[in-house]
């Protein structure tokens, strides 16, 4: 590693990393960006799937090549009246017809209490998401054509979906983006309170971030998968997070070095040598935690999980290798007006988290059992949380297909929306008919088109889409139609769907969130060498995960929210951040008590780390929390409920677990957290020769050569003292 650091450090070849830096980034803006969806996420539901099987069934049938949009009138007032229902009438069999493929749109259906109206538009499916919205919008100018102002019209239906939220989506990267940037841009002014060094992280984690995005789609590509918005938004937020947070480690460790060091490249090779070890453990942790979604059955899980862990090795690089280049350009000055002068005082016995830390090792069992405590309250809601949201709840504001769709779901049958789809032989279409009808929850069942092999039924229910009661009746029709003739039905449509994505994600949690816990403790062990230490931060992050969750479901439930439920990935995405992150400050924390320990013990090197890398690291803690906060500003409730879970989680991982937990725990158990290995200073060996976690460093090496030269003058070696850790 010493080849290494003193390359990117050197004044003759420092410049060679930029410039290399800089060709690449330049390369890969020239050849493509790679390809990325315009439409709102998918799910990616695995072949096996019941209701994926369905829609491959249909396309065998005639409507196959077909799409539809629904055109709901609804009257302002008490119903239609005779002349708007005429007027509706009128494009049912006129400019309407137009859109269609066999020129056929069939009769208006309305609402028994002739509020509202329904029309449904046969149309050929359009794969481009502009023809598709100029297509959608004629639609509409026709439908609120001659009207008047007492009905009001609204496009809705699987063709009014499609629109409507890819509408919703178009801009959200570059919202997102500017957003997260002029959040980090604050933080980091106020961080630093210089008017130029936020600029040099700033600038490194943006190009950080192009790159890793242009990566992340070719990869994806490569192997066959398509990048949506929500996932280049959250890789965006997750390579600005993580890559301030590492820069903030660096910077902070290289003006500890500047302080002990006259010449800032040697300065900055020891910063790299101190903090670099702590960053590779951190992003390996993350993109390995990451990797783990790739054995997921869900799409949109496995295109995350690649996505996001090519974002956090990018972000890595460029953290242990440009940035260090770029800082090493520039003085002292840089850190203008707070700068690093040689031979200053030490920081470190000032600090408040020094102070905090001394104090929590006077009380250690009674602060750990307060902290698990304030753990436990906060989780409590966990008890109450409620997971699955139907589509018409996945959105902050609602578009004009949501409001069309719930206006049809109170004006007609409940499942009139979105029937069930049932495809079985021929030769078991009337027994199916006759069973599904028998069965609680089916309002209707009706033979809707054949094949020479097949038939297509669509089955009304009488529960809202999306519902536990909905999802009860899907059950019970598959398990019928098991014993129906060749027990070949299927069924599929919009609940039994949202049904097999909800069974996916719970069988990828069961799968995924096993080997995030194993990979994390894996590299924590080969990090810490120790079997101890490593089982005590993996719990401490969990615990604060359910901490979180628990916060979060109390906020939800507030006005100020009001989600009826968490979604279902949620839980999974937000566990695999806030255990892949959230260790990153304890990983920051130990790895620095570690150091310090070999020559303080371990009470007074957690101490002394605690001071060191406090306000550091609860820096880098609230500017991840801010981060993933912004999140908020997309669309979808999912994001928005990760951001906040995220954020919060981070928030007591930071200031309550790392801050106070981890450290009284360390002091509780103290030289048997390294355990099995014996450490090289015992924490009674340390005490006897009056280790200080708050020694100045400079001081100590002046007193070590003064006594050294003093022995050597003497003739009494015994005289020299321990050597110091600089």
């Amino acid at each position: 590693m010493t080849g290494y650091v003193r390359f990117i450090t050197a004044a003759k070849t420092s410049w060679i990393v930029l410039v290399l830096a800089a060709a690449a980034a330049a390369a890969l803006f020239t050849f493509g960006s790679g390809s990325e969806s315009d439409n709102a996420p998918a799910v990616g539901l695995p072949d096996s799937a019941e209701s994926v099987q369905v829609d491959e069934l249909l396309d065998e049938f005639p409507s196959a090549d077909t799409t539809s949009a629904f055109l709901v009138f609804e009257a302002e007032g008490d119903e239609l009246s005779a002349e708007a229902l005429e007027a509706i009438n009128g494009k049912v069999f006129g400019d309407l017809v137009e859109f269609t493929p066999d020129g056929f749109v069939p009769p208006a259906q309305v609402s028994d209490d002739g509020r509202v109206a329904l029309v449904i538009v046969p149309l050929d499916p359009e794969t481009g998401i502009e023809a598709q919205s100029e297509r959608a919008q004629e639609i509409r100018d026709v439908a609120s054509a001659d009207l008047g102002d007492d009905v009001r019209v609204f496009l809705t239906g699987p063709e009014g979906f499609e629109v409507d939220l890819s509408a919703v989506f178009a801009g959200a990267d570059i919202t997102l983006l500017l957003t997260t940037v002029i959040v980090v841009a604050i933080l980091l002014l106020i961080t630093y309170r210089s008017p130029w060094l936020w600029l040099v992280p700033l600038t490194v984690i943006g190009v950080a971030d192009a790159l890793a995005g242009i990566v992340a789609r070719n990869v994806a590509a490569a192997v066959g998968v398509e990048l949506d918005p929500s996932i280049t938004g959250i890789l965006s937020v997750l390579v600005f997070g993580a890559g301030t947070n590492y820069a903030l480690l660096l910077i902070a460790r290289y003006r500890d070095e500047l302080r002990l060091h006259e010449d800032r490249r040697e300065a900055m090779r020891r910063a790299v040598r101190g903090a670099g070890p702590a960053i590779i453990a951190s992003g390996s942790t993350v993109a390995l935690a990451l990797a783990t979604l790739l054995f997921a059955e869900l799409a949109g899980n496995r295109a995350l999980g690649l996505a996001c862990a090519v974002g956090i090795v990018v972000a890595m690089i460029f953290a242990l290798a440009v940035l260090p280049a770029a800082l090493v350009l520039f003085g002292r000055g840089l850190f203008w007006p707070y700068v690093p002068r040689f031979g200053s005082r030490d920081a470190i016995p000032r600090s408040p988290w020094g102070k905090l830390g001394r104090a929590v090792s006077r009380r250690p069992a009674i602060v750990a059992l307060s902290g698990f405590v304030v753990l436990a309250a906060l989780a409590s809601g966990v008890f109450f949380v409620q997971t699955g949201l139907s589509q018409n709840d996945r959105f902050l504001d609602k578009p004009e297909a949501v409001v069309g769709q719930e206006i049809i779901a109170d004006a007609f049958s409940a499942g009139a929306t979105s029937p069930a789809t049932v495809v079985v032989g021929r030769d078991d279409a009337d027994a199916a008919v006759a069973e599904l009808e028998t069965i609680d929850g089916v309002d209707a069942a009706v033979v809707a088109e054949e094949t020479d092999d097949l038939v297509r039924i669509d089955v009304t229910l009488d529960a809202s889409p999306e519902t536990p009661e909905a999802y009860d009746a899907i059950t019970a029709m598959r398990a019928a139609l098991d014993d129906v003739g060749a027990g070949d039905g299927l069924v599929g449509g919009l609940d039994a769907r949202s049904l097999d994505v909800a069974d996916a994600q719970a069988r990828d949690q069961a799968l995924v969130i096993p080997l995030i816990l194993v990979l994390v403790f894996i590299v924590l062990v080969v990090l810490l060498r120790a079997l101890v230490a490593p089982l005590l931060l993996l719990v401490a992050v969990v615990v604060s995960f359910f901490s979180a969750v628990g916060a979060s479901w109390w906020l939800f439930q507030t006005p100020l929210f009001g989600f009826p439920a968490i979604d279902t990935n949620v839980l999974l995405f937000s566990f695999l951040f806030l255990v892949a992150l959230g260790v990153d400050y304890s990983i920051f924390l130990v790895t620095r008590a570690k150091e310090e320990a070999d020559r303080l013990g371990i009470t007074q090197g957690m101490i002394r780390a605690l001071a060191a890398t406090g306000a550091v690291i609860t820096s880098a803690g609230i500017l991840l929390a801010a981060v993933f906060a912004v999140l908020g500003v997309l669309p979808l409730i999912t994001l928005t409920q990760i951001g906040i879970i995220v954020c919060i989680g981070v928030l007591i991982d930071t200031l309550l677990v790392r801050t106070v937990i981890v450290p009284a725990l360390t002091f509780l158990l103290r030289d048997r957290v390294w355990w099995p290995r014996r450490p090289k200073l015992t924490d009674a060996d340390a005490a006897a020769q009056g280790a200080d976690a708050f020694a100045d460093p400079l001081e100590v090496e002046r007193r070590r050569a003064a006594a050294a030269a003093d022995a050597v003058g003497t003739g009494d070696a015994s005289k020299e003292p321990v050597a110091a850790d600089r």
